[in-house]
C-alpha cells in the first residue's frame, strides 16, 4: 500500500543581496495596512482586522455598487436622480444638494469622489436599494462586502455618517480598493480628479481632500474620511513604474497628521522593496518520487517566471521548501501540480507557489509493477524490517 509522506526540501534561490536589515515601519496610525498591489504582498499591517469606525472612507463600497450598476445596465451615468428630503438633510462634507435638484449619476459619482458629498451618497443609495431607503442600501452593502470577501464590514448607511455597528476593518477597505482598481479601471481616473465645481455651489468646497493627489508621487487615489470617533483617515494608492501600493489608515490626530503619514507610508513601500525575478519558468526546483512509473522521479518546476516583492535592505537570501506529498502516482502529465514551493522573507507573509511536473511520466508496465511489489516486501520483511522489529 502507499505511504503518504510530506516531503520538505530546503532550498535557497539566488537574489541580489543589500547590506543591513530592514525595520519594521512604525506608524502612529492606529490602524493602518499596506499591500503592494502589483506583487500581492501585504507589507504592513497593524490591527489591520479590527473592526473601527470608518468615516467617510466607507463612501468607497456605495461607489463600488453604484459602478456594478452602471456595468450591468441598472443605471446610466447620464441618468438624473431624485434627492429626497433624508438625503438633502445630511450635514458635514456636502454637495449641497436639496429637494428641488435632479441630478445625474455622474455628478454624483464625482459628488462623493471629489467633494464626499454625504447628501449623493445617499442619493445614489437610495436609486439602488432593494426598498428605496438608505438603511435598506446599507444591508445590501454588508450582504456585498461578504460576498467580496470582507468579513469585517458592517455597514447602517451609505456615507459612513457616525452610527452604532458602523463598521469596517483596515484590511476590508484594503481589499475594497484593490477591486475597485481592478475591476473598474475606466471609473478609477475620477480619483485623481482635484476639483469639481458643482452648479457653481460653495465654491469653497469644490476641492479634493486627498493630500498626495498634487505631491508628484504617484498618487491618484482613493478616499479620505474623518470623524470625531474614527479620528483622520486615508485610502491611498500610487503607482510608480510597473508598481502599485495600496495603503489604509486611520486614527489620526490631523488632517496635517494624516497627510504626512501618508507620505511617509508611500515612500518607505517603494524605497524599501523592490520587485525581483527569482525562478525563470521551466527551471527544475526538485525532483520528486514516482510510483510505479516507467521512470522513479520526475522533476518538479513553475509553470511561468517568478517575481518576488523582497526588502532591499534583507542580507539574507531567500529561504525555500519544496513541499509535496509522495511518493506521486503515475501516469504524470506534464504540467500537472505535484506540490509548492513555499518562500518565506522576514518580516514577509510566506508565498506559496505552483509546482508542476516538468515531464510526463507513463505508468509502467508488467515489470515495473514487478520491481514495485518486490520493493514492498523487502520493506516490510527484509532484514532492516527484522532488525527494527527486534529493537522495538
Amino acid at each position: 500500500m502507499k505511504a503518504a509522506i510530506v516531503r520538505l526540501v530546503a532550498l535557497t534561490l539566488a537574489v541580489i543581496a543589500w547590506a543591513g536589515t530592514l525595520s519594521a515601519f512604525e506608524t502612529r496610525a492606529t490602524a493602518a495596512y499596506v499591500f503592494d498591489q502589483t506583487t500581492g504582498t501585504v507589507l504592513l499591517a497593524k490591527n489591520a482586522q479590527n473592526p473601527l469606525p470608518p468615516a467617510s472612507m466607507s463612501k468607497l463600497m456605495t461607489l463600488y455598487m453604484a459602478f456594478e450598476a452602471v456595468s450591468d445596465g441598472r443605471l446610466a451615468v447620464d441618468e438624473l436622480l431624485p434627492v429626497s428630503t433624508a438625503a438633502a438633510a445630511y450635514g458635514g462634507s456636502s454637495m449641497f444638494l436639496d429637494t428641488t435638484d435632479r441630478v445625474s449619476v455622474e455628478d454624483l459619482l464625482r459628488g462623493v469622489i471629489v467633494l464626499s458629498g454625504n447628501d449623493a451618497s445617499a442619493v445614489l443609495a437610495e436609486a439602488l436599494s432593494p426598498d428605496g431607503t438608505e438603511a435598506g442600501f446599507a444591508r445590501l452593502m454588508t450582504q456585498r462586502a461578504q460576498q467580496m470577501g470582507m468579513h469585517n464590514s458592517t455597514f447602517v448607511n451609505s456615507n459612513g455618517w457616525p452610527a452604532a455597528g458602523h463598521r469596517m476593518s483596515m484590511e476590508d477597505l484594503g481589499i475594497l480598493a484593490d477591486r475597485l482598481i481592478a475591476d473598474y479601471p475606466t471609473f478609477y481616473t475620477l480619483f485623481s480628479e482635484t476639483e469639481f465645481a458643482f452648479d457653481g455651489r460653495v465654491p469653497s468646497n469644490s476641492r479634493n481632500r486627498n493630500p498626495l493627489l498634487s505631491l508628484g508621487i504617484g498618487a491618484d487615489g482613493l478616499k479620505t474620511g474623518h470623524t470625531q470617533e474614527a479620528g483622520y483617515g486615508l485610502v491611498g494608492s500610487a503607482k510608480q513604474g510597473d508598481r502599485r501600493v495600496i495603503f489604509v489608515i486611520t486614527g489620526l490626530n490631523s488632517a496635517a497628521e494624516r497627510a504626512e503619514e501618508s507620505e511617509r507610508l508611500v515612500n518607505w513601500a517603494f524605497r524599501q522593496f523592490a520587485e525581483r525575478e527569482v525562478v525563470r519558468a521551466g527551471t527544475r526546483i526538485a525532483q520528486a518520487d514516482v510510483w510505479m512509473g516507467q521512470s522513479p522521479l520526475v522533476g518538479m518546476t513553475v509553470s511561468e517566471d517568478i517575481s518576488l516583492l523582497v526588502p532591499i535592505l534583507n542580507e539574507d537570501s531567500i529561504d525555500a521548501q519544496v513541499v509535496y506529498t509522495g511518493p506521486i502516482e503515475a501516469p504524470i502529465a506534464a504540467g500537472d501540480q505535484l506540490g509548492e514551493l513555499v518562500v518565506q522573507l522576514e518580516g514577509l507573509p510566506e508565498k506559496r507557489l505552483p509546482l508542476v511536473a516538468e515531464s510526463d511520466v507513463a505508468r509502467g508496465g508488467f515489470t515495473t509493477r514487478l520491481r514495485t511489489a518486490a520493493l514492498v516486501l523487502w520493506d516490510r520483511f527484509g532484514p532492516g524490517a527484522d532488525a527494527t522489529a527486534e529493537g522495538a
